[in-house]
């Protein structure tokens, strides 16, 4: 079997994300940047179904600036054997449709059986790039999996609902995305970040895929700052406290 699992480099998520106001674009150089932890979970389940099948062949498949590579390395430190990096200047500031599409592209010339991808990524949240994946490569799609099971010849999972949860199965080839209860990521080992170096990491580019620059046909028209956090309300019990915090709460449409 081979799984291709889309990584992404993401602003770390313990600092203040921020946009560039002259662009409405993720300002880059604001935080640090690193692999986003539902990637790295997607990863984890490919690597388990190669614990279990050594046939098992994990490609990590990424779309970004040069830096993006720093994700990919960590991805293949931690057990994946090869990695896919599109990377093209007509990508910038490219919209989830766009990203769609290259990344079914680069994923259809690289050939898989199964494509794992976070449900959501922690810095868009938009959650519909999985989706949209599998629509442009007329496959069937398992959103938002609790659980994994594996066979030669299908995929299926446990996946939760408003009112429970529903079990699902599709056959290969195949588009899944996973949510944060899947698994927890293994840490690379010393061996892992050694043999990283000598993976295989290919750049590939527009012309590569056989698509076009076109620019993205969305456009972020105006950005503005967060307010500042405003100091809390302080209520003192003077004997009639309990109705102060009442109205206090009903005004903010909190009961």
């Amino acid at each position: 079997m081979k799984i291709i699992v889309l990584v992404k480099q993401v602003p770390d998520t313990a600092e203040e994300r921020r946009l560039d106001p002259a662009t409405g674009r993720l300002d880059r150089d604001a935080t640090d940047r690193v692999a986003d932890e539902i990637s790295e979970r997607a990863l984890e389940v490919a690597l388990r179904c190669k614990d279990a099948d050594k046939k098992t062949e994990v490609v990590v498949l990424t779309m970004g600036p040069a830096d993006a590579d720093q994700a990919l390395r960590k991805a293949l430190s931690m057990g994946a054997d090869s990695a896919l990096h599109v990377l093209d200047d007509g990508l910038q500031g490219a919209d989830i449709a766009r990203t769609a599409e290259v990344l079914a592209a680069a994923a259809k010339q690289a050939g898989f059986d199964l494509l794992v991808a976070g449900n959501e990524s922690t810095d868009g949240r938009g959650g519909v790039v999985p989706a949209m994946i599998a629509e442009h490569l007329a496959l069937p799609l398992l959103p938002s999996l609790n659980s994994i099971e594996f066979d030669e010849a299908s995929v299926g999972g446990e996946v939760g609902v408003e009112n429970g949860a529903l079990t699902v199965r599709a056959s290969l080839p195949a588009v899944i995305s996973v949510t944060e209860r899947v698994a927890e990521a293994r840490f690379p080992n010393f061996k892992g970040i050694m043999t990283a170096k000598r993976k295989p990491l290919a750049t590939m580019s527009l012309s590569d895929l056989g698509l076009d620059t076109a620019p993205p046909q969305s456009a972020v028209l105006t950005t503005s700052e967060r307010p500042a956090r405003a100091a809390g309300k302080k209520i003192y019990d003077g004997g009639g406290a309990g109705v102060e915090l009442a109205e206090f709460l009903a005004a903010g449409r909190l009961i």
